[in-house]
């Protein structure tokens, strides 16, 4: 009854081709020690990845913590006589609002990376990041960190082209990233803008999406009429025009054959003949596409 412990977790096979899910983050361990420490000793951690804190939702959690208290302790590592926040910042900001005095923790070692693995893991186990947040996490395992996309995949339980999608938002505008961290554009739309070359046509089409209130659907049918429009032959348009950008139905297909590789996949297509290219990082990785076609390497 209510002293045994809980039931293991029966073993799950995860379907073919699909990341096993990252373990949660924020357990309490067996050989973990919960202290209560002042709140002004406890820091933010600059590799947060999440940025925006709906002050709604804050309000929300500091009145159940009025209520209720703090049933989950802060995770927190010691950094210079100050403890920085690991997981938990929601609970760390909704007792600032209360003006608490002391909070519980529990303290971890960890090094930087594994701050950022375990702050992204959460948050997005909670869908908590904006797809901005989630891309600039993914570009900092990677700079900062030297991770490949395949293995920041199997560290935050996503597949590669997840990741590489993702990644691929940060290529666009400030202005329309701006945009997509405020809901005012969706990823389905962002994909579609992708598709413009330049980022003064990228930055137009997004307002242009906000003003008239389109759907991806919809964006499409815009983009495709955008790419057939001729050229004007006016001194503003003088200099050679870009290559022409694929049509949303290119763009949906490499999509698809990116989403089935799990890898960067470039289809060229023009008057019926062209080329599909699909990259590779590693001789494993070549091994699985190889797998994937039914080709043997012998």
């Amino acid at each position: 009854m209510g002293g045994n412990p809980p039931p293991k977790q029966s073993g799950i096979t995860p379907a073919p081709n699909t990341p096993a899910p990252a373990p949660a983050v924020v357990t309490i361990a067996p050989g973990d020690r919960v202290q209560r420490v002042a709140l002004d000793r406890v820091r933010p951690s600059s590799l947060q990845p999440r940025k925006e804190f709906s002050a709604e939702a804050l309000q929300e959690l500091a009145d159940s913590i009025r209520e209720q208290g703090i049933v989950q302790p802060l995770i927190v590592r010691e950094r210079g006589g100050f403890f920085e926040l690991i997981a938990g910042e929601r609970r760390w900001r909704a007792s600032q609002l209360l003006k608490l005095s002391e909070v519980p923790i529990i303290v971890r070692e960890a090094d930087d990376r594994t701050v950022l693995e375990l702050a992204l893991i959460e948050n997005l186990q909670r869908e908590n990041l904006n797809a901005i947040e989630e891309a600039l996490g993914y570009s900092q395992l990677a700079g900062q960190f030297q991770l490949t996309q395949e293995e920041i995949a199997v560290k935050v339980g996503k597949s590669r082209a997840s990741v590489a999608n993702a990644t691929r938002l940060l290529k666009l505008p400030a202005s329309v990233q701006g945009f997509i961290r405020e809901g005012r554009l969706s990823v389905g739309h962002a994909k579609v803008i992708l598709g413009l070359p330049t980022e003064k046509e990228q930055s137009h089409l997004a307002e242009r999406i906000i003003k008239e209130g389109l759907n991806v659907r919809q964006t499409e049918g815009l983009l495709a009429k955008l790419q057939a429009r001729p050229q004007k032959s006016t001194a503003e348009n003088a200099t050679p025009a870009a290559p022409a950008s694929p049509d949303s139905n290119l763009l949906r297909l490499e999509d698809k054959l990116r989403e089935k590789f799990g890898t960067k996949v470039h289809l060229k297509y023009a008057h019926g003949k062209g080329a599909v290219e699909i990259s590779f990082f590693s001789d494993d990785e070549l091994q699985r596409i190889l797998e994937l076609v039914g080709v043997s390497a012998d």
